[in-house]
């Protein structure tokens, strides 16, 4: 760039700069225009509130008066509201006759940890549900009724609101020795006043949903509402933010699910018409995730010939628990319940359902501790994946011995130019002493999965639920063993030890296998590879921001697994003999120097690569 042209942009600058400090409005400017966007402001202001005004008188309108003896169940409408208290040993229900819906519902035997009691699932504060009809005059809406109980023994009762031969009635039963409890709306004499085409009534659910563990930000990643599909499976609301969903298909059933209890409404002539909102909490640490909102529609026989069956399960999301309850459903062993127990993705998924999930419910009954559950489970898992890690170890020692020979070959081709023909070289001499490249990396990819499926796996596992194990007084959240008090950017409030014990092994095996890979680099590869090296010892030190507010059992399990690697790496090290190695190479060589290996795979497609490439390289030069 030229002096002239600098002296251009330069003017350039100063006249864009001098127009617009010159086109900015005076003070006296700037007041009529602030004073003119806040008139507009109120008038905006003003039309919506008289909008919404509007809206509330057309409402009022269209809903019967308190005062209108006329209206449908008008002596309902007042009364004197009455708790009923329904229980087996697995649940209790609180029902209020005003509304005649769920207000409490307590799952009996799970310790709350805010609390002296058991786990306070929902309350009447923050959830309500309310059933709607829509009549040909008026609509009967459950929360303006108060009901009368009747029928009713320690784990059913009939809530009944009557006027003038009409009746509406809720009936609710809690299944014995189940976290499952009956619901049936049913009318009476009402045929005449709903449309003859009315077919379903409406049902608005709820919940604010409560902090139910110790970290409120690992919680809210694996609470959702969830919902299950007809014939199409399982889906769910986004965990970390505000999202919306209105389902095309018929859905079974609707979950408003915590990370180890969910409260379950299924229909079984399906829910139509649905809206889900689930909605973050603002506010941190108010002991709330989230709010869940569902609208949707279900079968209503107005002729009261056939009532409208529902069902509600209030339990924990255990996987056993869950799967037998599929079959008090009416969906059976479809109803896929047990998918509440996020396993993680389809392979994942089948890796934990049909491995991991037996193992670990075989070592849980033998009755031992789970922080000794999770080492035997960990030890299990390294014997199984502990061939590929010694056929890894191996196919790196053979590298490493053969590295003088890879030296002399790069030795042939000093230009930089030649690296074409030096990479073929190499993958020649490979060929000839047996050796692949890539066969140290394969078997680490295969014990990949596992790792993956065991992180899904323990957050899920609600076994580990207020277990305590050495410093850890809870296995299924963080072990503080120091707290601020107070959020600092990446790290949170506390340390969790164990995650710090997990970070360092992570760092030591990052170094054991920085080495391994320097063993094996040849001439300018090293300095090309330090970069990457930067990122592998970089990564464990992420690993520690990331899982510092994940559950201890996680942690525990990686820092168990890593140290175990270590303690392979050195005896796989020690017993390893590099001169029977290099022997052995050389027998293979000297058997198939004639003959060299032909390469196949991944190996084979690299060398038709370079040889694709050198190719072209040559064609450039003519």
């Amino acid at each position: 760039m030229d002096k002239n042209t600098v002296t251009g942009f330069i003017l350039i600058a100063l006249v864009v700069i001098g127009f617009t400090w010159y086109g900015q409005p005076s003070e006296e400017e700037r007041r009529l225009m602030q004073a003119k966007q806040d008139s507009i402001a109120a008038v905006e202001k003003q039309k919506q509130a008289e909008a919404e005004n509007a809206k509330l008188v057309q409402e009022a309108e269209a809903q019967p008066s308190a005062t209108d003896s006329s209206a449908l169940f008008f002596s309902q409408r007042q009364g004197e509201e009455q708790e009923i208290v329904l229980k087996n040993n697995k649940v209790k229900v609180t029902l209020s006759t005003l509304g005649g819906t769920i207000q409490n519902a307590e799952i009996l035997g799970f310790k709350s940890r805010w609390h002296d009691g058991d786990v306070m699932l929902m309350t009447r504060k923050d959830a309500q549900m309310t059933f709607s009809l829509a009549g040909k005059q008026d609509n009967i809406i459950s929360s303006d009724l108060f009901f009368t109980p009747t029928e009713q023994t320690d784990s059913s009762v009939t809530m009944t609101a009557e006027q003038d031969g009409k009746q509406l009635n809720i009936s609710y039963r809690l299944l014995p020795n189940s976290y499952m409890m009956d619901i049936s709306l049913q009318v009476t004499g009402m045929s005449g006043l709903f449309a003859p085409n009315m077919k379903t009534m409406d049902i608005s659910w709820t919940d604010r949903i409560m902090q139910q563990e110790k970290g409120a930000d690992f919680e809210n990643r694996y609470s959702a509402l969830t919902y299950m599909r007809q014939g199409k499976g399982v889906k769910k609301l986004n965990e970390t933010g505000d999202d919306t969903k209105q389902p095309e298909e018929t859905l079974e059933w609707i979950a408003f699910k915590n990370q180890f209890f969910s409260a379950v409404l299924i229909a079984p002539e399906g829910f139509t018409e649905a809206q889900l909102t689930s909605t973050q909490e603002k506010e941190k640490k108010s002991g709330f995730l989230k709010t869940y909102e569902a609208e949707m529609k279900t079968f209503f026989d107005p002729t009261g010939g056939k009532p409208t069956e529902l069902q509600m399960y209030l339990g924990p999301n255990d996987f056993h628990i869950l799967k037998d309850h599929n079959n008090l459903t009416a969906y059976g062993s479809d109803a896929d319940l047990d998918e509440l127990v996020y396993l993680g993705w389809s392979f994942f998924r089948f890796i934990n359902r049909w491995s991991i999930l037996y193992i670990f419910d075989w070592l849980k009954a033998m009755g031992l501790p789970m922080g000794i559950v999770l080492l035997l489970l960990t030890i299990i898992i390294k014997v199984l994946v502990y061939p590929t890690q010694k056929k890894s170890y191996i196919s790196s020692a053979k590298m490493r011995v053969l590295r003088p020979k890879l030296d002399e070959l790069a030795k042939q081709y000093p230009n930089p130019d030649q690296a074409m023909q030096k990479q073929q070289a190499q993958m020649q001499l490979y060929g000839q002493y047996g050796v692949s490249p890539m066969g140290g990396c394969l078997p680490a990819l295969i014990q990949m999965p596992v790792w993956v499926a065991m992180f899904n796996f323990i957050p899920n596992a609600i076994d580990l639920r207020g277990e305590s194990f050495l410093w850890a007084d809870d296995l299924s959240a963080y072990d503080d063993i120091i707290n601020w008090g107070k959020d600092l950017w990446l790290i949170g409030d506390h340390l969790s030890l164990f995650c710090i014990l997990f970070t360092l092994t992570n760092i030591i095996n990052t170094l054991i296998s920085m080495r391994q890979q320097q063993n094996q680099l040849v001439g300018d590869q090293a300095q090309q590879m330090k970069m990457m090296q930067y990122m592998m010892y970089f990564m464990p030190v992420m690993f520690f921001f990331w899982f510092n507010g994940y559950s201890s059992g996680l942690s525990y399990f990686y820092f168990i697994s890593g140290l175990i690697s270590i303690i392979t790496m050195w005896y796989l090290r020690y017993t390893t003999d590099d001169k029977k190695i290099l022997a052995s190479l050389e027998a293979y060589h000297e058997q198939h120097k004639n003959d060299p290996k032909k390469t196949s795979g991944l190996q084979a497609r690299l060398e038709a690569l370079q040889k694709m490439q050198q190719e072209q390289q040559a064609n450039r030069r003519k």
